[in-house]
């Protein structure tokens, strides 16, 4: 059996990246959404993840309870290490991921593809304050970003996420079946 392949889907914040996962697991149903583990409180909207405090978090990531983890935005987020289970029962699993946490996951995880979905800076602006989690000060901080460059030598996949949602989820499908999901 093939091991599956470690879709990490990045890109800027309001960028669209869960909307698109959730779009791709219905076109693709054999794979599977990664639920993250972050220090964020619960119910705030966008993903479904795991909310823990700091301390939880910590003592996670002591206990390896964690395949990859990271700090981003002053939050800390952690991919649960059960995700090998689902790799390696030749499951392909996207997860929501870091851009500086990809050169990391490419050394880790043998079969790993990034999606990098991309926007324009106002539709970006648009969909963060539409969203409502960050003050116009982070709202700033996070656009002033959105262009990080990603690691040389991992395989990407660009996305452009401007338009129709069903129209990126059909580009995105059809991008990610040279090997099947």
């Amino acid at each position: 059996m093939t091991q599956g392949r470690l879709i990490a889907v990045v890109g800027p914040s309001g960028v669209g990246k869960d909307s698109v996962m959730t779009g791709l697991k219905g076109a693709l149903p054999a794979a599977h959404l990664v639920r993250r583990v972050i220090t964020r409180a619960a119910g705030l909207g966008g993903e479904d993840y795991d909310a823990v405090s700091l301390a939880e978090f910590e003592e996670l990531a002591k206990i390896g309870a964690f395949a990859a983890h990271w700090t981003a935005h002053g939050l800390h987020y952690g991919i649960p290490v059960t995700v090998h289970d689902h790799l390696n029962n030749g499951t392909d699993c996207l997860v929501n991921f870091s851009r500086k946490a990809l050169a990391e996951a490419a050394r880790r995880f043998p079969r790993f593809v990034v999606l990098n979905i991309t926007a324009k800076p106002d539709t970006l602006a648009r969909r963060l304050a539409a969203r409502g989690r960050e003050t116009d000060a982070q709202i700033a901080k996070r656009l002033a970003q959105a262009d990080k460059p990603l690691p040389k030598g991992i395989d990407v996949i660009h996305l452009p996420n401007d338009g129709p949602l069903a129209e990126t989820i059909a580009r995105a499908t059809v991008l990610l079946q040279p090997v099947s999901i």
